[in-house]
């Protein structure tokens, strides 16, 4: 396996991949789908549990996995975690011949308030706001598929999870409506896989509910599982994360199989 690391965005946040190996076994393919990996953490810090633990079961799948360092705390305003979420894909595209990466399958994947930068890029890709500060380089930000897991979605005050909508809107009004990610659904948002628990009492069930409904009405593909029992923050739901959960555990079959199928990915 090659580790590398860049930087992406304006405050240079770093993107570290982990590459499958080339081999010359002739039943394995060598140009495989991505996975970019958001932890959460309320875009104050970045979760160390949703991260390699996460990471492991992709690469077990013959994925090239990365992980986003995106700006958190006051440098989680300016839209700058989106712009990096935006640069991450765009370099994946572009290094896809070196780092044996397909350019037609990466995902995107992101927990609590990674998942709000993860649900950000799957639906403001093109949004003039963005296009207004970043060049997108014809659209190759957009990712194929996007994964939210318990994901902050909302900014509003009856379902969003406040402490995440003040780091990521900087307090200012205008971007806390903009990242009101139910209300940014559009025709170009990319497919969609959504979990959640019915009993999370730190970010709301509403907030996927709400984006699920939202999905459906534009017709965009998504699968959304909810769980009726579980706390905030499961990861991988194992006792290795300290967040020991088989009724939840499915969450990760279930999205191994939704992606697979999404990219034509043959174990």
């Amino acid at each position: 396996m090659k580790i590398i690391q860049i930087a992406v965005g304006k405050k240079q946040g770093r993107l570290t991949g982990y590459l499958q190996d080339f081999t010359q076994d002739g039943g394995i393919r060598n140009i495989r789908p991505s996975v970019v990996i958001c932890p959460g953490g309320a875009y104050r810090f970045r979760s160390e549990r949703e991260r390699d633990p996460v990471a492991l079961h992709f690469l077990s799948m013959s994925y090239n996995v990365f992980i986003l360092d995106y700006s958190v705390q006051e440098e989680a305003s300016s839209l700058n975690p989106l712009i990096e979420a935006s640069d991450a894909i765009i370099k994946i595209r572009e290094h896809a011949k070196q780092w044996m990466c397909d350019p037609h399958a990466i995902a995107i994947m992101g927990f609590s308030a990674g998942g709000h930068v993860a649900a950000s890029l799957a639906t403001l890709h093109d949004h003039p706001r963005l296009l207004s500060v970043f060049d997108t380089k014809g659209g190759l930000n957009r990712p194929d598929a996007a994964v939210l897991c318990y994901p902050v979605i909302s900014t509003k005050s009856s379902i969003g999870h406040k402490e995440s909508s003040d780091w990521v809107s900087g307090m200012h009004e205008e971007d806390r409506k903009l990242f009101s990610l139910e209300d940014q659904v559009t025709a170009s948002t990319v497919p969609c896989f959504i979990w959640h628990t019915v009993t999370d009492a730190t970010v709301p069930v509403e907030n996927s509910m709400h984006f699920a409904s939202e999905l459906k009405a534009k017709d965009i593909p998504f699968a959304l599982h909810l769980f009726g029992d579980g706390t905030h923050g499961l990861s991988m739901c194992t006792h290795e994360v300290g967040t020991p959960n088989l009724a939840c555990q499915a969450w990760v079959g279930l999205c191994s199989t939704w992606l697979n199928d999404r990219f034509e990915h043959d174990l």
